[in-house]
């Protein structure tokens, strides 16, 4: 264990590792409940959603952990899989042509990960971009949760309305919303996990939930039937990109933020960058062939790292825990049909992701106007893809008339143009 872990070297134990493990599942846990829940509004059938997340998340966690020797846990996304719904809705396409434009972003991403070309595209996405797309899917996600809940209704007169607190699922959602704030602001590990376990207590007690059973052999592996030439017939071009670029955001951002952490990093540097990608690029490939939308590394981890996770070992007991996990689907699938019970916990996350909003410069219009746009557009048109192209455009044409079009890189030009030509012809 010591020699393929290096236990003695990162100065830990196999007992804080297995701690760490567990206190990294239970943080990030909500995700299967989730994810199901989230996904079945474009009609993809529960234990395929299911089996795919575990399948995914354990596949890329184990990667991490065997691979890279990191203490960090992959998992589909949040925001990416709301995300997914909406291209099905709006598009109004089969949700198997959707999988296959996230197994193309998994082909893509695996391409990247094996070339230089995934740190120039890093590099060339102002950090004022980056920020902004990360906040507007929060405010994305969060606004499907309140929804969920009842607390956001449509109105013909004003689009959106507040809702009728009165409504018995409203209340549920609403208890929920506080105990499992409560318990965040206490700082309580696990606390969006431990508050969807209370709020299922609460509508088991009331009578809204019914429980067929609890455990049950794991439901049977559905592949997707790939429709690569539907992607494009339907105009899904930019929906690869606006995956590719996030899923390439937010798992640099939380692979960084994390090792540093756990004091990983080597001269700033990421060690063993390229096998932490493939085993996102991996797993999103792999979830995409299975039912699920774009997988990335969870933010969750750093969880596990305060509670003394420092290797691969505390991913490996997050990967078996997910193994595990799919012997409950009768009990999952119980707790995902009852939105008060998952929709906090996507309010709570969208409002994790608008940290990075302090650190953009809205002194700076040419930085705040673009991070304005992107945020605002994102909810407003239930689209990631529009957010991140308006954006992109917009930051192009200020800093060229603002005469600091030479500091910004090649690609966002680039970009720009294929947005724009994209929005108008396509």
């Amino acid at each position: 264990m010591d020699k393929l872990f290096k236990l003695k070297e990162n100065n830990t134990t196999v007992k804080r590792e297995l701690v760490a493990g567990l206190t990294t599942f239970l943080t990030m846990a909500y995700i299967i409940f989730v994810n199901p829940a989230v996904l079945s509004a474009a009609h993809v059938p529960f234990d395929q959603v299911f089996i795919a997340t575990i399948i995914s998340a354990a596949l890329g966690t184990l990667i991490l952990a065997l691979g890279a020797n990191y203490p960090i846990a992959i998992a589909p996304g949040m925001g990416l899989n709301a995300y997914f719904t909406t291209v099905v809705a709006t598009h109004g396409v089969d949700y198997n042509i959707v999988f296959s434009a996230v197994f193309m972003t998994g082909i893509l991403f695996l391409l990247l990960s094996l070339t230089k070309l995934r740190h120039l595209i890093i590099e060339a996405i102002p950090s004022t971009l980056r920020y902004s797309i990360t906040a507007g899917i929060g405010l994305f996600i969060a606004f499907l949760g309140l929804k969920m809940a009842g607390l956001v209704v449509e109105n013909p007169s004003t689009l959106v309305a507040f809702g009728d607190i009165k409504q018995h699922s409203t209340i549920l959602s609403i208890i929920g919303l506080f105990v499992t704030l409560i318990l965040v602001v206490r700082k309580i590990p696990g606390a969006l996990f431990i508050g969807m376990v209370i709020t299922t207590i609460i509508s088991f007690i009331i009578g809204d939930l019914r429980f067929d059973g609890v455990v049950d052999l794991p439901p049977q592996l559905q592949f997707v039937s790939l429709d690569l030439g539907g992607v494009f017939s339907n105009g899904l071009t930019m929906i690869i990109i606006a995956f590719l670029l996030v899923t390439l955001f937010d798992t640099t951002g939380t692979m960084v933020s994390v090792a540093e952490q756990a004091n990983l990093l080597k001269d700033g540097k990421l060690p063993r960058a390229k096998v932490a990608f493939l085993a996102d690029s991996s797993a999103t490939t792999l979830g995409a062939l299975l039912g699920t939308s774009p997988t990335t590394a969870y933010v969750e981890s750093s969880s596990g790292v305060a509670a003394g996770g420092r290797t691969g070992l505390t991913a490996l007991v997050v990967s078996i825990m997910f193994i595990l996990s799919m012997f409950f689907s009768p009990f999952v699938s119980a707790i995902s049909s009852i939105s008060a019970i998952t929709a906090p916990t996507l309010i709570i996350v969208g409002s994790f992701m608008m940290g990075g909003l302090a650190k953009i410069k809205w002194h700076e219009l040419s930085d705040a106007i673009p991070a304005f746009l992107v945020i605002i557009m994102m909810p407003l048109t239930s689209s990631i893809s529009t957010g991140i192209s308006i954006g992109f455009i917009t930051y192009a044409l200020l800093k060229l008339v603002c005469g600091e079009g030479k500091k910004v890189h090649p690609l966002i030009y680039i970009f720009a143009v294929i947005f724009i030509l994209q929005m108008i012809f396509f």
